[in-house]
This record gives structure tokens, C-alpha cells and sequence, in this order.
């Protein structure tokens, strides 16, 4: 028997606020959309939000508002705040969005974009608590609170006061519980309270953070709901900060494929994306990065400085060293991709091999295929790209271009050095080599006299 949480039954919309310039950046790419783990900041966050079904999501916006409009897709409504007067303001424009909308309202930052579905709840829970707070505050405690606003609370998580760091006294600035900006309300109050805040303060702005004082103000009472982890809230405002993040996004991922029985030679040099998924009994090697969209099953290893992305490694496949799988690339049971080889949009069947120096795009290779040194696929004519097609137990000798479209039969056989640009039937021999040519001495003639030429240029010099 499962328990429903108070909140669950309350419609939710959420209201991201996105309308910082982010001139820290200093990008032509809006402040939300740098990535983190080969994932827009807004994306993580929107992740977490999903799974509590969301209304209505309201995104607020300054500049760059067509590059959210793109990245959104239609998935939540754009607002605009222009010009900026703070944080209440940002999300008085909402307010048309969310017209008829009765249930919960989420407030969060795009910038913030680690804050887990599980303490969103823990903020609606409470705001459905028998006490019926108006306004949830999601308060942090910091190493170094640094010039975070303050939330002055009661023992039993009542708010006595919420003030921003510069209008803090210094008595005030010695509270130890910092607020994240992240807040909770119900939208038959939100804007109410929000009309009624001013901006008689050393910014001359709109604080979203006076919601609370305002609610105290009229005889009401806020609630704070505080995270353990501080490193949940911490915004991203600068290229410094968005390393920081990225460092700690790694550090609690290779810790958890560690823990999903996955072996990492050395953590620290290993790379994951956001929707990198490993099996049982991986190893990976030390640099190795993992772009998005890879799945690796088990027992698969792989070994040192690979690149992978848009790839499937199938069950003990080895790939590498120094081996990159591009989108597309689908390798199956126990194949082999080797030291220096690039696999694009191409399916390596079964125990098919490319150990070394090769190029395989848009292929299809048979199991137990093998593709010697220097074999390529040259699928692109300038305009238009070709397949490969490689039947089962061919041999490919070293230093072949296959010539897309083409077709290599099952156990042929390409004679190493050969240009091969027309289909090679089931167990033939294909060998496509100009004819050689030999002239006795001719080699030892042409030294001799090229010495000579040049003994007689340096003396012509002296």
C-alpha cells in the first residue's frame, strides 16, 4: 500500500526564471543553455520538474528569448520581463500565462538546474501542510553564506523575516540559513502578494523574497523547508561556475557506475554525459569521454582515451585505445574496434573486427567479418553518401577502399592494397593493384647522380 503524498492531488505549474543577461558568460549562448553534462542547464531542471506532471510550465525570459523559444519547442509558455526590476517582477509576468490556473506554483531558476524532483516535493508537501503556510521557502546552509539574503526562522521552520544580504544588518547577516530562491506558493495568492511588494530597497527592485514578509505582514505565516545539500542550489552565473558544476555532476556520476557495478581504472579521468547508461561488469580505461546518447551493455570494455557518442556497444565488445564511435554506430556481441579507428553510422556484426587505422561510415559488417589496417569506407562523393555493405566471415586486406555503393559478399576475400568500387560476389577473390613495375639498377643510377648534383652545388658555393 503506497501513501500519497498531501501535495499530489494539486494541480502544479512551474515558473523558471530565465531573464538574467548573463553577462558573466560573456556568450552569444543564453546563460540557461550552456550544457552540463552534454545537457542545457534548463534541461536538467525541466527533468526534475517533469516528474510531477506539470500544467502549465512558464518560462521568463529577457533577451535571447528565440533561443528558449527554440530550446522549448513548445513545451512551456515565454514570458517576457523587460524591462528587469527583479525577481518579483520576473514573475509578475507570468501572470497571464497562468490566468485560471488554481493549484500550486513552483518558482525556480534556470540557473539552478540540480534541484532534485525530490525536494520540489518535500516544498509542496509542506505547503500542504495541516498549518497551511503561505509561501515555502527553500533554505540552504552554505560553508560561506557569501552574499546570499538571509531566512530568519523560528525553531519549528516559521519564517520571522526574509532580507536580502545588502539590507541586512549585521546581526541579521550572522543567520547561518541562506535562502535559494526557490520557492512554493499557491496561485490564488501569489499574485496577490506580489502586488503588494515595493521596491524601498538598496537595489530599488521588486524582491520576490518580500512575498514572505508581506504574508507576515497580514497575519499569515512562511514556512522554510531546508536542503542538505548546498550543492543542489548553487547557481551558475559564470564559466568558473559552470566547470564547478560540471566537476561535481562527474563526481557523483562515476561514483554511482562504481555502485552499478561498472570498474573505472580511474575515475577522475572518465567523462559521462547525462544519459550515458552502462551495464554489469564494464571496464573503462582512463580518458575516456562519453558524449550523449551511448549505451554501453555488459562485460563491454573500454579501453583508454576513447571518444564515444550516439553509440551502442553491445555485450563484451572491446573498443579502443584510442578508438572513436560517432552516431550510428552500433557494435554487436564481442566485436572488436581497435587503436586509431573511426566508426560512423555503421553496424559491426557479431565478433566482426577493425583492429587497426580504419575508417568504417555508413557500412553494414557482417559477424566474424574481419577489416585489415587501413581499411576505409568511402561513402561520400561530394553531394551524397553511399553504403557499405560487407557479408558475413569477409576478409578485407590492409589498405583497401571499398567504394560506396558497394556490396563485399559473405567469405570473400579483398586482396590488401585494392580499390574495390564494383560488388564482389559470395567467396570470391577481388584484387584491383596496378600492374608493378620493375627496372633493375635504375634506383642505384639515380642516387649516384643526384649526389653528384649536389657535391658540385657545394662547391659551386665554397
Amino acid at each position: 500500500m503506497t501513501t500519497e503524498s498531501p501535495s499530489a492531488a494539486a494541480p502544479l505549474a512551474v515558473v523558471v526564471l530565465a531573464a538574467g543577461k548573463g553577462t558573466r558568460m560573456k556568450s552569444d549562448l543564453h546563460k540557461v543553455l550552456h550544457p552540463v553534462a552534454g545537457r542545457p542547464m534548463v534541461e536538467h531542471l525541466l527533468a526534475s520538474v517533469a516528474e510531477l506532471a506539470p500544467q502549465r510550465q512558464v518560462v521568463v525570459v529577457g533577451s535571447g528569448r528565440e533561443q528558449l523559444e527554440a530550446q522549448m519547442a513548445g513545451r512551456a509558455t515565454i514570458a517576457v520581463q523587460e524591462p528587469q526590476l527583479g525577481t518579483g517582477h520576473a514573475v509578475q509576468q507570468a501572470e497571464d500565462a497562468l490566468a485560471g490556473f488554481s493549484g500550486d506554483v513552483l518558482i525556480l531558476y534556470g540557473d539552478v538546474p540540480f534541484v532534485t524532483t525530490g525536494t520540489m516535493r518535500a516544498m509542496l508537501d509542506r505547503l500542504h501542510a495541516a498549518d497551511a503556510p503561505a509561501v515555502v521557502v527553500l533554505g540552504f546552509e552554505p560553508a560561506d553564506t557569501l552574499q546570499y539574503g538571509r531566512v530568519l526562522a523560528h525553531a519549528d521552520g516559521r519564517i520571522a523575516k526574509m532580507v536580502e544580504h545588502k539590507d541586512a544588518t549585521e546581526a541579521e547577516r550572522a543567520c547561518r540559513l541562506c535562502n535559494s530562491g526557490l520557492m512554493a506558493v499557491k496561485a490564488e495568492a501569489l499574485f496577490d502578494l506580489l502586488g503588494k511588494v515595493g521596491n524601498d530597497n538598496a537595489q530599488g527592485e521588486y524582491y520576490l523574497v518580500d512575498i514572505v514578509n508581506v504574508a507576515n505582514a497580514e497575519g499569515g505565516h512562511c514556512a522554510v523547508v531546508v536542503t542538505g545539500d548546498a550543492d543542489e542550489v548553487a547557481g551558475i552565473n559564470s564559466r568558473g561556475e559552470l566547470a564547478e558544476a560540471e566537476a561535481r555532476w562527474q563526481q557523483r556520476r562515476r561514483a554511482q557506475a562504481m555502485v552499478d557495478g561498472a570498474s573505472l581504472v580511474a575515475p577522475e579521468t572518465v567523462w559521462f554525459a547525462w544519459d550515458t547508461a552502462l551495464g554489469r561488469d564494464v571496464t573503462i580505461e582512463p580518458n575516456v569521454v562519453f558524449g550523449p546518447g551511448v549505451t554501453v551493455a555488459d562485460g563491454a570494455t573500454i579501453r583508454a582515451f576513447c571518444h564515444l557518442e550516439g553509440a551502442s556497444v553491445g555485450p563484451n565488445v572491446e573498443v579502443g585505445p584510442y578508438a572513436r564511435l560517432r552516431p550510428g554506430a552500433l557494435l554487436e556481441a564481442k566485436s572488436k574496434v581497435g587503436n586509431f579507428v573511426e566508426i560512423k553510422n555503421a553496424r559491426l556484426g557479431a565478433g566482426a573486427k577493425a583492429n587497426h587505422l580504419s575508417y568504417v561510415g555508413d557500412a553494414d559488417v557482417g559477424a566474424g567479418a574481419n577489416l585489415g589496417a587501413g581499411t576505409i569506407t568511402c561513402n561520400y562523393d561530394g553531394y551524397f553518401k553511399y553504403r557499405t555493405v560487407i557479408g558475413e566471415r569477409a576478409f578485407i586486406g590492409s589498405n583497401s577502399a571499398l567504394i560506396a555503393p558497394v556490396r563485399i559478399g559473405a567469405d570473400a576475400i579483398v586482396a590488401a592494397g585494392s580499390a574495390v568500387s564494383r560488388d564482389v560476389a559470395d567467396g570470391e577473390l577481388r584484387l584491383v593493384r596496378a600492374e608493378q613495375m620493375v627496372k633493375p639498377g635504375w634506383a642505384d643510377r639515380f642516387h649516384d647522380a643526384m649526389k653528384k648534383k649536389k657535391a658540385e652545388k657545394k662547391a659551386a658555393k665554397d
